[in-house]
């Protein structure tokens, strides 16, 4: 069970939280660049990436709570609970792995 769009649309303002997430946490890469090419230590460097692991999950998280709250209660409601639970469940055990 494939979908192109979410079942049931982001709001303009879920939207914007995870895009400026998204861009906090690509400003923290661009960071982590710069300190590789600094030749900066080791251990500053790992710091740094571990909080952009970290944000990226936050915002993996986020987008997973509106799947669960929306989606999922939508395909259920329609139906489809069956699917729509294997494929949620398959999509948590992938993101748990991170």
């Amino acid at each position: 069970m494939a979908h192109d769009k979410p079942i049931v649309a982001r709001s303009e303002e879920d939207t914007k939280q995870v895009l400026n997430r998204l861009r906090r946490v690509e400003g923290q890469v661009r960071g982590i660049q710069q300190m590789v090419e600094e030749d900066r230590y080791c251990v500053d460097i790992l710091v740094q990436i571990s909080a952009a692991n970290s944000a990226l999950k936050k915002v993996g998280l986020q987008v997973l709570e509106h799947h669960a709250k929306h989606c999922v209660v939508d395909a259920a409601q329609n139906g489809e609970s069956d699917e729509v639970m294997d494929e949620l469940l398959k999509v948590i055990r992938q993101f748990s792995k991170t």
